[in-house]
């Protein structure tokens, strides 16, 4: 049985995918409420709600947090998980009302199919009418349905990745990942060392390795930015103060560092999120549970790569990892 994110208590997730593109979003759900933080470290970001995580700053507690393609456009799709938390009466008190928080992050995944189909709203609805605390599929589909990773030297001979889980527990405390994959860099597995999917050789048929051709001299294309990024959410059923959620965040970019090549580029948003539910009514020490979260994000892009599944679209055929001999 595999391990996820929704192997943390008080938490559920749900994709939509967009059956007429590789695009579609993912909702992270916190029903009761979590300490959120979050830890912006790419060069590009499409964010929203991101600063009200900030430790000084007045909210304690989010309801959701979506990861979405489509770009900038892709934020849309936020208020319409907003929609259904507030269909439940599930929010932040504000007076006479009851107001949702719903940070998000979106990453770029435009170039495959027609552009003008993006996530939202009612995308954004449709991912928490599909949440649940089974198991989230993974590969090709939510805000992994569009990623594709390893485009340094050209779009043409990158190769397609995805969305992935994992989850640890120590001690009876849970932290777990979910990542949407869309680096600018290679995947590399931190287990052997070895580039599992990325750039590919000029005729498409080997991986490059980004980096030792980048300090070989091999001249990258140019890129715009913000036109990649790996977003996701950390979650865990510890206790946890909304400065060490913060912490979470910014450790898990370590997992990414281990299992992406470049990685937090002039051209990519990364950016990961941590929510702390509580569930477990206790805590372990943050060098354990930082520990927990790096392997979960780096676990968790592995996977993005092994379960996605190449698409073509046009003449343009972008393999997965597996497809090269």
């Amino acid at each position: 049985m595999s391990s996820s994110i929704t192997d943390v208590a008080g938490i559920a997730v749900g994709h939509f995918t967009d059956p007429r593109r590789p695009t579609g979003c993912t909702v992270v759900l916190a029903r009761a409420g979590a300490v959120g933080g979050v830890d912006v470290r790419g060069a590009a970001p499409g964010t929203r709600e991101t600063d009200l995580l900030a430790p000084g700053n007045v909210v304690e507690q989010v309801h959701a947090v979506l990861l979405s393609g489509g770009s900038a456009f892709g934020l849309d799709a936020a208020s319409g998980v907003m929609q259904w938390l507030d269909q439940r009466g599930i929010g932040l008190q504000v007076g006479p009302v009851r107001v949702p928080i719903v940070p998000a992050a979106v990453l770029f995944d435009l170039p495959l199919g027609d552009p003008r189909i993006r996530p939202d709203a009612a995308a954004g609805h449709a991912a928490c009418v599909a949440a649940s605390t089974a198991a989230p599929a993974e590969g090709n589909v939510g805000a992994g349905a569009g990623a594709v990773v390893g485009k340094v030297f050209g779009f043409r001979r990158a190769m397609k990745a995805g969305i992935g889980s994992a989850s640890i527990t120590v001690d009876g405390i849970t932290v777990g990942a979910i990542v949407a994959c869309n680096a600018v860099g290679d995947v590399i597995d931190p287990a052997t060392g070895q580039v599992i999917a990325g750039a590919r050789t000029e005729d498409g048929n080997a991986l490059l390795d980004t980096r030792r051709a980048l300090l070989r001299g091999d001249v990258p294309r140019p890129m715009l930015a913000g036109s990649n990024t790996t977003i996701g959410v950390i979650a865990t059923d510890a206790i946890l103060t909304k400065a060490q959620a913060g912490r979470l965040a910014t450790v898990g970019h370590d997992g990414l560092a281990r299992a992406i090549n470049p990685v937090h580029t002039l051209s990519d948003g990364d950016a990961l999120f941590a929510l702390a539910t509580g569930a477990s009514g206790r805590t372990l020490g943050m060098m354990t549970l930082c520990t927990m979260a790096a392997e979960a994000c780096a676990q968790a892009v592995v996977r993005a790569v092994h379960a996605a599944r190449g698409v073509s679209v046009g003449d343009l055929h972008l393999p997965a990892c597996g497809e090269l001999a």
